[in-house]
């Protein structure tokens, strides 16, 4: 349409849409419009075959090196390594596409969301379709308990509730109406007057007419957004595929440096090539790619553990360098359970304890407990509310009731059937142990005025039970009952209400509105016999105020300690929603989000900002109110603009497109809906925002493990590379042969390096702030350590062959024996001290990591095979090592070892004193408080 439908006359919507109200589209017409339209479906764009998929894996140049010298060394006849490299590389694809060939699975969620069919009028007769077969123009019937098909302009409403939390976050049902007109800028959320594809109807019946089928609904757009974005990078995946490239080509430089040494020096041209290669496989951390994949997996295991279920692994990494959590306010930070919180009775306030839709709950006077069903007002309160009331309560297992309660003690698990409001007034009257269902059965109803948004209450009639008689009980907006009030009832008796009762109940109703709770005030009226013909206007008059009740839904207890986590690990918490300002405010301010409310901005004032000048304005806003899908990736683009790792969280439909665009999307696996979940990175078991910091800590455990590891194979493999170039610059015999680099690289490339990805958290690790996003993963010190262990272990190693070679200049075999032997020795400690960039190995604990306890013990064993079993002693050309000799290589060994703990504690000095010079607390003594 021209113009949106919300904003125009309905009858200038029918003239448009050609359609008329009573009888419908014609079959032929509907037929016509079909094929013009299309069906009333999303459309999903191809996705990437298996091959495509697999083929994707390789676009790695780390990858396609390690395939190179696969090919070279089964060129040499070394067949056993070119299959084991071949066999690393296949693994990692395949491991690759398993779980990429999960990730795409959105749209077919989204699909799922469309009513199957929908009652529509055609040719003047009520017809049930296909909603694919809906065209713009039919005349749709709604009724409670109908997904809506498609997107529609409402032509009649009556007491019609949509619940829209998945469309746009708001906890609350949509009270709808048709005869109200809107800005054509109105949010989604304020659409009174439409209903939109995927949605509930809660209450109530309704008739529409379709505007916007497929495609073109609020939904399709949602759809539209996901499938414009192309996936990223992580920050793991761009660095490592750099560090691949740097390091790939400088090992085939150096490498080839040695073979034109080697041709200088005379030594045979075929020997020389195959140290060189021989050089380049020891050089080149095959290992790492699969390393990495392994790491990642082990850890998304832990995180299972943790209540956070990872389906793309590279997001591990990626949420444990996340500078900004963007999270959906509804079932996210909160429960998604409208709850009473507070009375007002008798004059005073009565606070409600409980969690939910649980019906177990205090009611505290003055903090003190009291017996609500024993109070007479209190009792009246509670009984009326839950008489004047559609919801029911309850238990999957154990069903509705006292005896339900009973049986169910201890457990969760209560679900709410009806609106969410009235919901809350069941539960609270269930604490006091007023059970619906009794109640009903004991003061029947026999008439009912039903709610209406004109009214704002809603007014049902009971028996007295058996003592006769009849009573209206009455539910509504407090400002218009208060008026309808004559009188108020106190400690069991109805005095007249007087201007001091009425204005302290209307402060009182002031009082919860400013703590963001929605507010009902219910009433009643004595009648002796029933009207014939019971009207609002003879009903709701001359009645006897009983008192208030505020209910919200409530923060999620366990968020605020997680809020807390956030700022102490540098992490901006920010809530999005669709509610209301009010409400926003006051969950974020308890929570520990907001602290200043000129940090808060709503989606009729986000609109009104461009989009570079959001950018600059996004670190100082906590809060977003009465925002649309839109509006959420404006914010999470403006975070990733100004430099933020996001993460998003959300459960809704109006999530995805955020959810997909953030760094990282975090799904609620419980209230979240298959679209939220399949387009995310990552869902939440259990729904808890604390996971999502538990999932942060894992994620820097992981990265940290990442280093350490990378930090251990390029110290021991540049220092391989500087012994054989150092002996071949100074005129040395070539220290290792061929087969002995290739032994090591299985020996130390492997079981070490896989148990560095085993550590556990370092202390502290929460109470750091993230790394900077372009930070490589070889910095400034990590590269100082690179050269400094890199030398010790050349230096350990070449003196082991200069001493031998000092003893007895015509055993050169011994002398690489030796030397050999020191090497392999030296890297089996060194992955010890890898274990803590800063940390000494006395403060991690020596024997703390069982697999690297058991990863080096098999690795020197494998040593110590080719050096004492005869028949592998010609092939690997070593001699065994006497008792005395292994003296001297304990004690070269440990050198590096040595080096490597005193240069950790000479960082740790110089992080204690620049910390100190910033006036801050050391990162040492807050990680040991």
């Amino acid at each position: 349409m021209a113009t949106a439908a919300h904003s125009r006359e309905l009858e200038e919507v029918l003239e448009e849409l050609g359609t008329d109200l009573h009888a419908g589209l014609s079959s032929e017409e509907a037929s016509k419009r079909l094929a013009q339209f299309g069906p009333n479906e999303l459309r999903e764009k191809p996705r990437p075959s298996f091959f495509e998929m697999l083929l994707e894996q390789f676009k790695n140049f780390l990858v396609i090196l390690l395939i190179v010298a696969s090919v070279i060394s089964a060129a040499l006849g070394e067949m056993t390594d070119a299959a084991m490299i071949m066999a690393i590389v296949i693994i990692n694809a395949v491991i690759g596409v398993i779980q990429e060939s999960k990730a795409e699975q959105a749209l077919v969620a989204l699909k799922k969301m469309a009513a199957p069919n929908a009652k529509v009028i055609r040719d003047g007769s009520i017809v049930e379709v296909p909603s694919r077969e809906l065209v713009p123009g039919d005349v749709v019937l709604l009724e409670a308990g109908n997904y809506i098909p498609a997107d529609l302009r409402l032509a009649e409403a009556v007491n019609l509730k949509v619940e829209e939390a998945a469309l746009t976050g708001e906890s609350v049902p949509v009270e709808k109406r048709h005869d109200v007109i809107l800005k054509e800028d109105a949010p989604i959320g304020d659409r009174l007057n439409s209903a939109f594809m995927g949605t509930v109807v809660t209450y109530g019946r309704g008739k529409g007419i379709v505007t916007s089928t497929g495609m073109k609904t609020q939904i399709g757009a949602i759809a539209e957004m996901i499938q414009s974005y192309e996936e990223e990078s992580t920050p793991l995946q761009q660095k490592l595929d750099s560090f691949g490239k740097t390091l790939g080509i400088a090992c085939i430089a150096v490498c080839a440096l040695v073979f034109g040494i080697g041709l200088l020096r005379g030594e045979d041209i075929l020997y020389m090539f195959m140290v060189a290669v021989s050089l380049a496989i020891a050089a080149v951390p095959e290992g790492l790619p699969a390393i990495v994949t392994i790491c990642l997996a082990l850890g998304m295991q832990r995180m299972i553990k943790r209540h956070a279920l990872i389906r793309k692994l590279p997001a591990v990494e990626t949420l444990g360098s996340c500078t900004a959590i963007c999270s959906d306010k509804t079932g996210t930070l909160t429960q998604n359970e409208m709850t009473v919180v507070k009375l007002y009775a008798n004059g005073a306030i009565v606070d409600v304890e409980g969690k939910g839709y649980q019906p177990f709950g205090r009611f505290l006077l003055g903090g003190q407990p009291l017996d609500a069903a024993s109070d007479k007002t209190l009792n009246l309160l509670l009984r009326g509310a839950a008489l004047c009331n559609d919801a029911e309560l309850e238990h999957p297992k154990h069903g509705k009731g006292a005896a339900a309660a009973e049986a169910a003690a201890g457990e969760g698990g209560w679900r709410m059937v009806g609106d969410p409001t009235e919901g809350a007034l069941v539960v609270a009257a269930a604490k006091a142990g007023l059970w619906k269902e009794e109640v009903d059965q004991k003061f029947r109803r026999v008439a009912e005025i039903p709610f209406d948004s004109d009214r704002k209450r809603m007014t049902t009639i009971h028996t007295n039970g058996t003592e006769g008689g009849y009573t209206t009980f009455v539910k509504g907006a407090p400002d218009i009952t208060i008026d309808l009030c004559r009188w108020i009832y106190r400690d069991g008796k109805v005095v007249p209400m007087g201007e001091k009762d009425r204005q302290e109940i209307l402060a009182a109703n002031e009082a919860m509105g400013n703590q963001a709770l929605r507010v009902l005030a219910v009433a009643y009226k004595p009648l002796e016999q029933l009207p014939e013909h019971p009207t609002a206007d003879s009903m709701e008059t001359d009645l006897v105020f009983i008192g208030l009740m505020g209910m919200i839904d409530p923060a999620r207890p366990e968020v605020k300690d997680a809020v807390k986590t956030c700022k102490m690990a540098g992490i901006k918490s920010v809530m999005i929603t669709g509610d209301h300002k009010n409400t926003a405010v006051a969950i974020a301010e308890e929570l520990g989000i907001l602290s200043d409310r000129s940090r808060v901005l709503t989606g009729e004032e986000l609109n009104h900002i461009p989009d570079e000048e959001f950018v600059k304005k996004v670190e100082n806003v906590d809060v977003y109110a009465r925002v649309s899908p839109a509006h959420k990736v404006k914010i999470v683009e403006a975070l990733k603009a100004r430099g933020h790792v996001a993460a998003m969280t959300g459960d809704g439909v109006n999530d995805a497109p955020a959810l997909k665009r953030a760094n990282i999307g975090v799904a609620m696996g419980i209230t979240g809906t298959d679209v939220s979940k399949e387009t995310a990175a990552m869902v939440l078991t259990d729904d808890n925002f604390a996971s999502i910091v538990s999932a942060v800590e894992e994620g820097r455990i992981i990265y940290a493990n990442i280093r350490k590891f990378v930090f251990f194979l390029l110290s021991c493999n540049v220092g391989e590379i500087l012994i054989v170039f150092t002996a071949m610059v100074v005129g040395l015999p070539v220290p290792l042969q061929p087969v002995q680099l290739l032994w090591l690289n299985l020996l130390t490339d492997g079981l070490p390096a896989l148990a560095l990805g085993m550590e556990k958290s370092e202390p502290g690790i929460m109470k750091r702030p993230p790394r900077p996003v372009n930070e490589s993963i070889l910095n400034r010190e990590m590269q100082i350590g690179i050269v400094v262990q890199s030398i010790a272990i050349a230096a350990a190693s070449l003196g082991a062959l200069v001493i031998n070679l000092w003893r007895d200049p015509t055993d050169v075999e011994m002398a690489q024996t030796m030397a050999f032997t020191t090497l392999v020795g030296s890297e089996l400690l060194r992955a010890y001290t890898s274990r803590s960039e800063r940390y000494s190995l006395w403060a991690m604990g020596i024997f703390s990591n069982k697999y690297m306890v058991g990863a080096t013990a098999i690795s020197f064993l494998l040593l110590l095979g080719p050096l004492y079993i005869p028949g592998l002693q010609e092939l690997f050309e070593v001699k065994s090592p006497a008792l005395i000799d292994w003296l001297e290589v304990l004690v070269l060994m440990f050198v590096p070892f040595t080096v490597a703990e005193i240069t950790k504690a000479v960082l740790r000095r110089m992080d204690v004193g620049r910390e100190r010079g910033k006036g801050e607390k050391p990162l040492e003594e807050v990680a040991a408080a």
